[in-house]
């Protein structure tokens, strides 16, 4: 496998399509994004969209939000998935790591994300790739 990551410049059927197929392996509660709400993430500032491809296939992604603060520039990884046929490959470090080139490039002082601890394997990538866990909760307001 010959894991190819790319910024996502631009929506079309084929990115609908994987992230249709990614995102409820992620999380089977989550609807399909449409290409709307796909095209919203593209066109904001802060957010950029990764893509993984095997060839012309896309096999995971990511999005990575950089936004300034007070207290200095800041990076968050949200919604990686990896399909379940290409996991074990490398492709979710293959992610991470071009998140957190593009995010120290940016400037940020910290690149933070969350994983259930279920997620074992991801757990243990994210403490390989030199993410340590912090003492703190994460608190959600659901509107």
């Amino acid at each position: 496998m010959a894991i190819e990551i790319s910024i996502c410049d631009n929506i079309d059927e084929t990115v609908v399509a994987a992230l249709g197929k990614l995102i409820p392996q992620l999380s089977a509660s989550s609807p399909s994004p449409s290409a709307g709400q796909l095209s919203e993430i593209l066109d904001h500032d802060a957010s950029t969209l990764l893509l993984a491809r095997d060839g012309d296939t896309i096999v995971g992604s990511m999005t990575l939000v950089i936004f300034p603060i007070p207290t200095g520039m800041r990076a968050w990884i949200e919604d990686v998935v990896v399909d379940e046929r290409a996991r074990g490959q490398g492709v979710g470090e293959a992610l991470n790591r071009q998140a957190m080139k593009i995010a120290l490039q940016a400037g940020a002082k910290t690149i933070d994300l969350t994983s259930r601890p279920s997620r074992e394997a991801a757990n243990r990538l994210y403490q390989r790739l030199g993410f340590t866990a912090r003492e703190t909760n994460i608190y959600r307001y659901e509107a």
